[in-house]
């Protein structure tokens, strides 16, 4: 069933694709079409052909990378329309802003701009809703509908097929049930063959119109199943063995190869490796980037901190990474020499419950360090441990050694990803948060609801938090 929605997926995403690039490519032409009163000399001139070109790399980008037509069949009409409209207004403010930095926007037409997206918003939209409707007959036709078979020897089959047909994608059909024991009294009212697992077995599956069958037997001998599952794959039948030790768990679980041994793997968390490696990726672009300000900078923030007071430029310090690695984060130092000294004899203003220690107008930082923490500057050298693969550019807060040796294994979920630079919970009023439990609740929120889209959201949030002052203090 995992390969059947993985082809659904893929259909979905690069039939969209398309279908975006052509929507774009027409509202283009009509677009210059009507400003203009002719395409003569308008397209094929560097500034239309250049600026089409970036609507159509915009276009890719964002369908791939950010995945926005993933879950496209059941959107509903609104949220379709809501989900193209802001697909339109990314596109028009990426390509104004190149248009902007490379000094051509003053030759563009401010007409086109909002011809190309009243035009692009209405196809678009159109587009979708038909090709939801063309995908929908596809996958619901006989040609293309799967048929499933259920095997089960569950003493409340009812319940089992319930909630089996509830789960099932919508290209799914139940064909039938072949019940063991004596259970089958509870499927007599329903409108699908029921048969015993019995000796004619095979010739009714053979007999079926079926193309996957899902097996539940606890009481069963191996060496059974072993011989029913090979004869149902000998008939080029599909077969998926129910090993779900963890009913109803909010775990994910995958079938794979571990050693020589096939082993059924849960995560609470899913990874997506593709998604983590253009995670990775921009984490890299951005950590060269941020050294590159950071050694800017430097020469002016070193001296301020040596004229503050006596001591290294640089604090380092060991922090928990990933799943509890350790690594040495760097910041430029904000305290006076004896801050963790100090930190005892505060212990008891603590202002954050929990595992975090944290005071207002905190003695132990220097005068230089407040303009620091309150600009997020002491943060700068941390792109560097970004660039390292120690930390990510967004992700949760990395604790101390102290904190961490204090951590149930509530707390340490917060741990499965690479802890980041900035976080949901450093844009969500983290001057204000006043419970260590806020934090590890924002930070599972955002390990649960994890996207590169998310990402993109949190770093905007991040520069606006930074620029307006509202740094940590």
């Amino acid at each position: 069933m995992n390969q059947a929605n993985q082809k659904n997926r893929i259909l979905e995403i690069y039939c969209l694709l398309a279908a975006d690039l052509i929507t774009i490519l027409i509202s283009y032409l009509l677009a210059v079409l009507l400003r203009f009163g002719t395409l003569q000399g308008r397209i094929g001139s560097g500034l239309h052909t250049n600026t089409c070109l970036a609507f159509i790399l915009v276009a890719v980008v964002y369908s791939l990378v950010l995945e926005w037509n993933h879950g496209f069949i059941k959107r509903g009409y609104l949220v379709e329309l809501a989900a193209v409209l802001k697909y339109n207004i990314t596109m028009v403010i990426i390509v104004s802003s190149f248009l902007f930095v490379t000094s051509r926007a003053s030759d563009f037409s401010r007409l086109v701009w909002g011809y190309v997206f009243l035009i692009n918003t209405v196809l678009t939209y159109v587009f979708h809703l038909a090709s939801k409707r063309i995908m929908m007959k596809y996958y619901q036709s006989e040609y293309s509908k799967i048929r499933v078979l259920v095997m089960t020897d569950s003493e409340h089959p009812g319940e089992l097929m319930e909630k089996f047909s509830a789960g099932l994608p919508f290209n799914y059909e139940v064909a039938g049930a072949a019940i063991w024991g004596d259970g089958m009294g509870e499927l007599s009212n329903e409108k699908l063959p029921v048969f015993p697992v019995d000796a004619a077995l095979i010739d009714r599956i053979r007999q079926m119109p079926l193309d996957e069958v899902f097996i539940q037997f606890g009481r069963h001998s191996a060496n059974k199943l072993k011989d029913l599952i090979h004869t149902l794959e000998s008939m080029g039948l599909v077969c998926h063995y129910n090993i779900d030790i963890l009913e109803g768990s909010s775990t994910e679980s995958t079938i794979g190869k571990l050693g020589d041994y096939t082993v059924i793997s849960y995560s609470i968390a899913p990874i997506d490796y593709r998604r983590r490696f253009i995670k990775r990726a921009i984490d890299i672009v951005g950590g060269i980037a941020g050294l590159c300000i950071t050694l800017l900078l430097t020469p002016f923030i070193a001296a301020a901190i040596k004229f503050s007071s006596k001591g290294p430029v640089l604090f380092s310090q060991i922090r928990i990474g990933k799943n509890g690695r350790r690594f040495t984060i760097y910041k430029f130092r904000s305290m006076y020499l004896d801050a963790e000294e100090r930190k005892k004899e505060l212990a008891d203003q603590n202002e954050i419950s929990g595992l975090m220690f944290k005071i207002k107008n905190d003695p132990r930082i220097t005068p230089v360090g407040r303009f620091l923490r309150k600009t997020s500057l002491d943060e700068l050298p941390q792109f560097y441990n970004v660039l390292r693969g120690d930390m990510s550019l967004v992700g949760t807060r990395p604790p101390t050694e102290d904190e961490f040796e204090k951590y149930s294994p509530y707390y340490r979920r917060r741990l499965c990803m690479t802890p980041g630079l900035t976080g949901l919970w450093q844009v969500s009023g983290r001057s204000d948060i006043t419970d260590f439990d806020e934090v590890v609740k924002l930070d599972l929120e955002y390990i649960d609801n994890w996207s590169l889209t998310l990402d993109i959201k949190i770093l905007i949030k991040t520069l606006w938090v930074v620029f307006a002052g509202k740094g940590s203090d």
